[in-house]
C-alpha cells in the first residue's frame, strides 16, 4: 500500500496538531478504574487528570472569539496569608503542598489577585472537573427554564425523559432532583465495585446508547420523592437527559451557546459521553482551563446576567448556593448541586462552591466578591482533604478586604 506525500504530511502533523491543541498530550495516563479505585500514583494522578479527555469519547464545547479580559491586580498571598487549622497557624505553602495544588487563581471583583501552577500545569492546561461538573449541569436547567424549554421546578422528570416512565422516578419533580432527593435508592461508593456508582460507571465504559438510563430505571424506592437527600451521581445524569430533552441540543452546545462564548471563555472544553455522539456524562468529565472556571463563578456571582441579559432566573444564583429545605420541612445542607459554605465563616459570608473529588473547587464568596478556581491531584478519591480548602478560601477572601 502506498501513501501520498499529503496522506504522510498529515500523519505527522497530526501528533503536533494534538499537542497544540493539548501541551500534555504524549504523557501516560492511568486507567478509569484506577482513578475510582484510587490506584494512581501521584505523578500518574496528575498527567491522567489532564488528559481524561483521552479515557472516553468527548464533545467540544466551544468557546467564542471575544473572551473575558481577567485584568491583574496582584496580592503578595504567599507572603501574607496565614490560617488556623486545628490550633496551629499554616500558610498557603502548607494548603499547595500539602494538597498537591496544581493550579490555583483568585478573583477579587473580577480581577486576578493571586494565580499559580504548579506539577507542569499551565493556564492552557484543560483539567478534570470532577462533580464540578453537577453544578455547571445544574446551571443549565436554570438557563432551560429562561429560555422556556422548561415549565418550571415542578416538572416531571418523566415529561422531559420517557426512558424512565413506569420506574421510581415516577412522580419525581425536577427540584427533586436538584436536591438530590429522588427517593431512589443509591449508593455513590466510589471504591466499592457493587455500588451504584460503579454499576453507572461500568455502563459508561460500555459506550452503548441507553446504558446509562437502564441503571437508573432498574433502581429501587427507598423513600417518598423529595423528602430524603441521598448524594448521588446517578441524579445527575437523569439531569443530562432533562436537559438534552427538554432543550434538544446536546449539553456542551447548549453550555457553549448560552454560557461558555457569551461569558466570554477563553478556551474550548471537552465534555465526556455515555455512547459515541451520545449524552453528557453530567456528573464529571468535563475539563477545561483554571482560569475558565473561575470566569465560571465570576458569572454566578454576577448573578448569571450576561451585558444586562438574564441568563438564569432571578434569584437562582443566589438559591442555588443555598441550603435547601426537604419536603417534610427538614434542612438540607445542600443547594442545587452546589455545596453551602460549612466553615462559620463561610456561612456568615453566604459563601458556596461547587466540588468535585479529588481536589476540585469553584468557590464563590458574593459578600466580598471573591472568586477562587482550584485544581488539585489527589490520588484518592475520599471526601476530604489534608486541608480542608474551604477554610484555605475564607481566609484567602477576607485578606483581600
Amino acid at each position: 500500500m502506498t501513501r501520498t506525500i499529503p496522506s504522510l504530511l498529515a500523519l505527522m502533523l497530526a501528533p503536533a496538531a494534538a499537542l497544540a491543541q493539548n501541551p500534555h498530550a504524549d504523557e501516560p495516563i492511568g486507567t478509569i478504574e484506577q482513578v475510582y479505585d484510587g490506584h494512581l500514583t501521584p505523578d500518574l494522578a496528575v498527567s491522567t487528570f489532564r488528559n481524561i479527555d483521552r479515557l472516553f469519547p468527548s464533545r467540544t464545547i466551544r468557546a467564542g472569539d471575544d473572551p473575558r479580559p481577567l485584568p491583574e491586580a496582584p496580592v503578595d498571598l504567599e507572603a501574607t496569608l496565614r490560617f488556623e487549622v486545628d490550633g496551629a497557624e499554616w500558610d498557603l505553602y502548607d494548603f499547595l503542598a500539602l494538597d498537591n495544588v496544581t493550579g490555583l487563581i483568585v478573583l477579587k471583583d473580577g480581577r486576578i489577585a493571586y494565580e499559580t501552577y504548579q506539577r507542569g500545569n499551565r493556564p492552557d492546561t484543560r483539567w478534570m472537573s470532577m462533580s464540578v461538573a453537577k453544578s455547571i449541569a445544574s446551571t443549565l436547567l436554570g438557563a432551560a427554564i429562561v429560555d422556556g424549554h422548561v415549565g418550571g421546578l415542578d416538572d416531571l422528570v418523566t415529561t422531559h425523559v420517557p426512558a424512565l416512565e413506569g420506574s421510581a422516578y415516577d412522580g419525581v419533580t425536577l427540584h427533586d432532583i436538584l436536591l438530590m432527593a429522588s427517593g431512589v435508592a443509591w449508593n455513590e461508593t466510589y471504591t466499592d465495585p457493587s455500588s451504584d456508582r460503579r454499576d453507572l460507571l461500568r455502563a459508561q465504559i460500555e459506550q452503548r446508547p441507553g446504558a446509562a438510563m437502564e441503571v437508573m430505571a432498574a433502581l429501587p424506592r427507598a423513600h417518598p420523592p423529595g423528602s430524603h437527600h441521598t448524594y448521588s451521581t446517578g441524579e445527575t445524569q437523569v439531569l443530562a437527559e432533562i436537559i438534552r430533552g427538554a432543550t434538544g441540543m446536546t449539553l456542551s452546545d447548549y453550555l457553549s451557546e448560552r454560557i461558555w462564548v457569551p461569558a466570554g471563555m477563553e478556551s474550548d472544553a471537552t465534555w465526556w459521553l455515555d455512547s459515541p455522539d451520545g449524552t453528557e456524562i453530567a456528573g464529571s468529565g468535563l475539563a477545561a482551563t483554571l482560569r475558565d472556571f473561575a470566569r465560571f463563578g465570576q458569572f454566578f456571582l454576577e448573578g448569571g446576567v450576561i451585558d444586562g441579559r438574564a441568563v438564569l432566573p432571578e434569584d437562582w444564583t443566589t438559591v442555588a448556593g443555598a441550603p435547601q429545605t426537604l419536603s417534610d420541612g427538614t434542612p438540607l445542607d445542600y443547594g442545587y448541586m452546589w455545596w453551602p459554605g460549612w466553615t462559620e465563616d463561610a456561612i456568615n459570608d453566604g459563601a458556596f462552591a461547587a466540588v468535585g473529588i479529588q481536589g476540585q473547587n469553584i468557590y464563590i464568596n458574593p459578600a466580598r466578591g471573591v472568586v477562587i478556581a482550584a485544581h488539585m491531584a489527589q490520588p484518592k478519591p475520599l471526601d476530604r482533604e489534608p486541608v480542608d480548602p474551604m477554610i484555605v478560601f475564607d481566609a484567602i477572601a477576607r485578606a483581600l478586604d
